[in-house]
């Protein structure tokens, strides 16, 4: 348990994986999801959660948070910012994870503005990042890797579908990383 809660402790520290890295081309976009417990966490949030829903909602809110991620990602590409960017961007690690792990009965479309509010969040820091070359490119890249961490997140939690301890734990587990990074920053 002491070992649990020191990689907790530590995750802050790894959050943050914005500077530092690959920042031009297809193979940055597609690395950046995977380079930091935020970005990583959120995204597979989204597909957990969006797992917990019936019927269009189930593809309609990973479509969301893709789609204003694209749309941040432009706006951050300019160069505008958005105040609290690492604040919105752990909040959402936070907020998505207990969304996913303990709101059962919430509308489609209040699921789907909180996922696009957090997702202008990531696609601003996103575009931030990005280097002046291969725009196209690292933004294909990154939309892919985001994807693929939506469907990863819907499989774990359609898996966990019939245990759902399970998926309250990971969802718990996952809001809880995303409170030690908000009090980090």
């Amino acid at each position: 348990m002491k070992k649990i809660f020191a990689l907790f402790l530590l995750s802050p520290v790894l959050a943050f994986a914005h500077p530092g890295h690959l920042s031009e081309g297809w193979l940055a976009g597609v690395q950046h999801p995977f380079s930091g417990w935020d970005h990583l966490l959120a995204m597979i949030a989204v597909g957990l959660w969006a797992a917990t829903f019936q019927g269009k909602a189930r593809w309609l809110i990973p479509t969301t948070f893709v789609s204003v991620m694209i749309g941040g990602f432009v706006l951050g590409a300019q160069g505008i910012q958005i105040p609290m960017l690492e604040q919105g961007i752990a909040a959402s690690v936070l907020v998505l994870g207990l969304a996913a792990a303990w709101l059962k009965k919430v509308p489609a479309g209040a699921a789907m503005f909180f996922v696009g509010l957090f997702a202008l969040f990531h696609g601003v820091a996103h575009g931030a990042e990005m280097g002046s070359h291969g725009v196209f490119s690292y933004a294909c890249g990154f939309v892919i890797a985001t994807v693929a961490l939506h469907i990863a997140g819907f499989a774990l939690g359609a898996a966990m579908g019939k245990h759902q301890w399970l998926l309250r734990l990971t969802g718990s587990m996952i809001g809880l990383v995303g409170l030690s990074m908000l009090l980090a920053v």
